[in-house]
């Protein structure tokens, strides 16, 4: 490994670590670098989507995105455990209702599944949106908002607002983490408001979450084990977790 190369995988760590780096704290931190050779290192961190620049500075992935990485690559890791979530939510779903189905790779793999059945379907992925594309009896509506490149997504005040008028029968949300102090997180402030809207309109919350996730931490709340109602996980959540669950009366699938 090359000295540039080593340079700009320490530029992402520190991105990384930190979520927020303005540009001069990155001078400080590579002082023997001139500003002009940082610069075109962020321009080319930034075409290679490893960071994303912003004006003064750059922000990790996550920050911008609320989850651990591009879509694409979410939708190749844990491929068995998403499709065992997916199956066993297929059950829970209840024809002729209004639903609310997450962006996500999880939820792009329950889209994928989804009967050709009467539904009236509200999502803000992109991806799954295009899995309901070859179904006739559903009908999907995808919320105005901000695109979001990365995790192929809409969001925002827009988005937001348009769930605030409508009253769902079901909700199936995607998280990026779980831990036992802060609940459910993500890692975009704005993902964790709309899925909140989302969690208050619905006469019942779905939380699709492979096992992977629990123990992990991210920066912004969306909710507690006491406003969920049912966990659909891989089979191989830890036993705290389950114990959590039972607590707070939720069932886990």
């Amino acid at each position: 490994m090359d000295a540039m190369e080593t340079r700009r995988n320490a530029i992402v760590e520190l991105i990384n670590q930190n979520g927020t780096v303005s540009f001069s704290r990155l001078r400080e931190a590579f002082s023997g670098v001139s500003e002009m050779t940082l610069r075109t290192d962020l321009k080319l961190l930034d075409e290679q989507k490893r960071i994303v620049r912003v004006h003064g500075g750059a922000k990790s992935v996550e920050t911008v995105i609320g989850t651990d990485d591009y879509l694409s690559k979410r939708a190749v890791r844990n491929i068995p455990a998403k499709q065992k979530i997916a199956e066993k939510a297929l059950a829970l779903l209840r024809p002729d209702t209004t639903i609310f189905l997450d962006s996500g790779s999880t939820a792009t793999t329950l889209a994928h599944v989804f009967p050709n059945q009467s539904n009236l379907v509200y999502t803000t992925g992109l991806s799954c949106a295009a899995e309901f594309a070859g179904l006739s009896q559903p009908t999907v509506m995808l919320p105005g908002g901000r695109l979001n490149r990365y995790s192929q997504s809409v969001y925002g005040i827009t988005a937001i607002r348009e769930l605030e008028r409508v009253n769902f029968s079901q909700t199936f949300l995607g998280v990026t983490s779980y831990s036992q102090s802060t609940g459910f997180t993500c890692g975009a402030n704005e993902e964790a408001l709309l899925k909140q809207t989302a969690i208050r309109q619905s006469e019942q919350t779905i939380v699709l979450m492979d096992s992977a996730k629990v123990g992990m931490r991210s920066t912004f709340r969306i909710c507690g084990l006491e406003e969920v109602d049912i966990v659909v996980s891989d089979g191989a959540l830890p036993e705290s977790f389950l114990e959590e669950c039972a607590k707070h009366r939720v069932t886990v699938l």
